[in-house]
């Protein structure tokens, strides 16, 4: 009889493990569960334990108990390896990111750091395995259950997969709902969130294998970025309105495309309303430009005192008060590729290494480097990490890291000064240039030990009244600050600071920090969905007029904005990101697809918008921008996905590569 009850006993023991996870995770990442969430991953979770029971169930003896700590181990190790992932980049890994694993290791003093810090949940998370094996005796038997006995189990994994799915669909279809990221978006941290990290992995791997891309809903119409443009009144002077277009023929392309997608695809950008040409078009056409995308920037370090060159650019410059810098799934990665594309991330992949094969018009290197400018890049750390051998070369530089031409003193994090001094030399005597930089100064972890920059400024932020965490990254930031001060020296001295646009904004916010770390730096508690991701983007050339921008704007707007002030020829409708200084209304996404707009915020956790304009917003205009942004992160995705500007602009005979 007791052989009898063990087949049960490790279902049960199978079952309860991956729930314990899930929970155990779900509260030391993410917070508490809510009842809704937990049935769906129960009910999955039910299911995968008697999976593993039937693959364990084929063995005998000893085989059996060695395979079932082989998979509980491993299972464990998986879990715990997400954890010590979020607990660093506040973000779970995806299946594309475990291939790549072998980069990760360039960063073992922070995963080392991020174990040190997870002790209890690790330690709580390896709890069941060690049951298991102290238990053994109890739970283990020696024999194969009947093929009764294993049909019922075939049923029951059906039956507890498809109660998992009724209570999917029952959640509702709408953005964000369990329903939304099973079928028809990839969004990893909403993902484990709802449906748990057995499931999301699952389905990572599933959509990795089968080619899966994400889905528009069927019931969103073709949405566009502003009102319709109006005809002008019979009273008043015409006035001609020039558009940031290019000549493109959808109608042509339409009518000699045969797949369908493509056809949707040039049906929707030929919607979508371009912005207009505006007083600030071409008022820097023929600068230099020097592109900046500095690690974990953050408006928090530009202080008068602390970071003068910072606090000058900012008050000398275009000063954006209202500007965020979102991060996305492949955090630094995608910040980047944000920045520098004006296009939102796929998610599943690493977006920018997937762009490598593609006909990226757009970026900056590509379009300057048409027009006869020197293009540069550089980049202080690991030249082929996240393969930006791959895709910089592709953006149109001619670029540089270390171990391919840049040789910098072995220190972690090296140093942004360094880098500057090491590299400007090949590029400020062939004007016009264009320089990009993606800096390393700025890294977590912030900490005096261990972290080179932080202990070479210590001197300058011992007196602050803050805590060490946060000296520590002040004292990263003062490097950058040092790096834009010699460059500035530089560009003085060679008689074009005043024909030199300089462009810098972060790739993600200081995550490397703690909330409450945050909230310190910040003299108040941050809200977490908005105001966490508020930054600075600087804009600047010597001699400029200064000015503020209070319009709501984000990293994905810096493409377009740069096109336009440098009077490239670009198509306004191509990109997910606008022209800050054009008239369209502004719209800022976030990774959850929470937006701001002129008009207020949308939290899409709640699914509530908050005005801001002292009156009711109208529930049409929330479904056209929730719509939109919908309509802007599938499309995004597809134009990663079909390559799909080489297809425009191969049949319209035009191109800037």
């Amino acid at each position: 009889m007791d052989n009898n009850k063990k087949p049960l006993k490790l279902i049960l023991f199978y079952a309860f493990l991956l729930i314990y996870l899930e929970i155990i995770l779900r509260i030391f990442t993410i917070g508490a569960i809510g009842f809704r969430d937990l049935l769906i991953i129960g009910l999955f979770s039910i299911s995968f334990g008697i999976i593993i029971f039937t693959l364990v169930d084929l063995f005998k003896s000893k085989a059996k108990y060695i395979i079932s700590s082989i998979i509980i181990f491993l299972t464990t190790v998986l879990f715990a390896s997400q954890l010590v992932y979020y607990k660093i980049f506040k973000m779970f890994y995806i299946i594309y990111s475990v291939g790549k694993a072998g980069q990760v290791f360039e960063f073992w003093r922070e995963a080392l750091s991020g174990i040190t810090q997870s002790i209890l949940p690790i330690i709580l998370l390896f709890l069941p395995f060690f049951i298991s094996i102290i238990f053994r005796k109890k739970l283990f038997y020696p024999g194969r259950s009947r093929i009764g006995y294993k049909l019922i189990l075939v049923v029951l994994i059906v039956a507890f997969h498809v109660l998992g799915l009724v209570r999917v669909h029952a959640d509702g279809k709408d953005p964000n709902t369990a329903y939304d990221v099973y079928y028809r978006t990839n969004f990893p941290l909403l993902s484990v969130e709802k449906l748990g990290l057995m499931t999301s992995m699952r389905l990572d791997v599933q959509r990795k294998l089968t080619g899966w891309s994400p889905h528009l809903s069927v019931d969103a119409p073709i949405p566009t970025d502003e009102d319709p443009i109006e005809e002008p009144i019979d009273e008043e002077p015409e006035v001609v309105i020039e558009y940031n277009t290019m000549d493109i023929d959808f109608d042509e392309l339409i009518a000699s495309e045969e797949d369908s997608g493509i056809i949707d695809m040039h049906n929707y950008f030929k919607n979508v309303p371009p912005t207009a040409k505006n007083e600030y078009t071409g008022i820097y056409e023929g600068y230099n430009l020097i592109f900046i995308t500095a690690e974990g920037f953050s408006h928090y370090a530009i202080h008068e005192e602390l970071t003068p060159t910072l606090y000058k650019m900012q008050q000398e410059g275009y000063n954006f008060t209202n500007f965020y810098t979102p991060i996305w799934e492949v955090s630094t990665l995608d910040g980047e590729y944000v920045a520098t594309t004006g296009l939102i991330p796929k998610s599943g992949v690493w977006s920018y290494t997937e762009s490598s094969d593609n006909y990226m018009s757009f970026s900056m290197g590509n379009q300057l480097k048409s027009l006869g400018y020197k293009t540069v890049a550089y980049h202080n750390h690991t030249y082929n990490y996240y393969n930006r051998d791959l895709s910089h070369p592709n953006m149109g530089y001619d670029y540089k890291g270390v171990g391919n031409g840049l040789t910098l003193n072995k220190v972690w994090p090296a140093s942004d000064l360094e880098m500057m001094e090491k590299t400007i030399d090949e590029y400020i005597d062939s004007q016009p240039f264009h320089a990009y930089y993606m800096t390393v100064s700025g890294h977590l972890r912030y900490t005096f030990e261990g972290n080179s920059m932080a202990t070479k400024n210590r001197h300058l932020v011992k007196d602050l009244p803050y805590s060490e965490h946060v000296k520590a990254y002040l004292a990263c930031q003062i490097e950058l600050d040092r790096a834009l001060e010699y460059l500035l020296m530089r560009l003085e001295e060679a008689g074009i600071a005043d024909k030199t646009l300089i462009a810098l904004s972060s790739d993600h916010y200081p995550y490397g920090l703690e909330k409450e770390e945050i909230d310190e730096i910040a003299g108040h508690p941050v809200e977490e969905n908005f105001e966490l991701y508020k930054n600075s983007f600087l804009l600047y050339t010597a001699g400029m007029e200064p000015e503020t921008i209070n319009k709501p704007a984000s990293s994905l707007d810096i493409i377009p904005t740069l096109s336009n002030l440098l009077g490239l020829e670009y198509d306004s409708r191509l990109l997910m990101g606008r022209d800050i200084f054009s008239d369209s209304d502004p719209l800022v996404i976030f990774l959850n697809r929470s937006f701001i707009t002129d008009k207020g915020y949308y939290d899409s956790r709640t699914r509530e918008f908050t005005s801001r304009i002292g009156e009711e917003v109208s529930d049409d205009y929330i479904n056209s921008m929730i719509n939109l942004v919908n309509a802007k992160f599938y499309h995004s995705a597809k134009i990663l996905e079909t390559d799909y500007y080489s297809k425009i602009f191969e049949n319209a005979g035009e191109g800037v590569q």
